[in-house]
């Protein structure tokens, strides 16, 4: 333990740098994935917004990206964080290829939860007049809250875990700290304060989840 002691600061800033990559790829990931999701959900046939060419070229796009390991697709999306984001690596990049990643990743999750809305609450709304949009808004989205917070809390974990490869682009973060000042320094007491770190992070998350849709399924 004394070899720690020295290094808790910056197992201090590690943490929050981990934090900050996986909230800020979620916020935007989580975004543009529930846009994603509710186009593929409402192009499909026999939806609120049939359109079968659309929803063809998404449901590609979804599968060409979504099976991709993040570590190729971190390599890969280098050029395009150049050019969005103005460098490839560090913080910023991660965040934007992780971003990246997640809308694809949300989508489908965002998708499949929304089907599983059954389809007599729809008609019932739309036989009182309800606009489309309303019933996306007032129907659809409340009655796969539940399974949405669930699939979201799996993807910040999944963030947490993706987050780990930072250190490959330059970034910082729980992952970069154990490689660096554990395993390199052959410090096996060093990593696993990091894992602690990291299984802590994820039981909160994985309670605060499974909270939030108690309370949604509860409604």
């Amino acid at each position: 333990m004394d070899e720690l002691v020295p290094l808790l600061p910056r197992l201090g800033v590690a943490t929050y740098e981990t934090l900050y990559i996986v909230v800020l790829s979620l916020l935007f990931g989580g975004v543009g994935g529930l846009i994603l999701g509710l186009g593929l959900y409402t192009t499909r046939a026999g939806s609120l917004y049939p359109n079968k060419p659309l929803f063809a070229v998404l449901n590609v796009i979804v599968n060409v990206f979504r099976p991709i390991p993040f570590i190729i697709f971190l390599a890969a999306a280098q050029p395009l964080a150049r050019l969005v984001v103005g460098i490839g690596i560090g913080n910023t990049a991660i965040i934007f290829t992780l971003s990246l990643a997640a809308v694809f990743a949300i989508s489908r999750i965002v998708e499949q939860n929304l089907m599983t809305v059954r389809p007599g609450v729809i008609e019932a709304a739309r036989s009182v007049g309800a606009s489309r949009l309303r019933i996306i808004l007032t129907v659809v989205l409340p009655e796969a809250l539940g399974p949405l917070i669930l699939g979201y809390t799996f993807i910040v974990v999944a963030l947490a875990d993706m987050s780990a490869v930072a250190g490959l682009v330059g970034g910082g973060g729980l992952g970069t700290f154990a490689i660096q000042y554990g395993y390199r320094q052959f410090e096996p007491v060093v990593t696993w304060a990091a894992v602690l770190v990291i299984i802590i992070f994820v039981q909160g998350v994985q309670f605060l989840g499974n909270f939030l849709a108690r309370k949604a399924f509860r409604r």
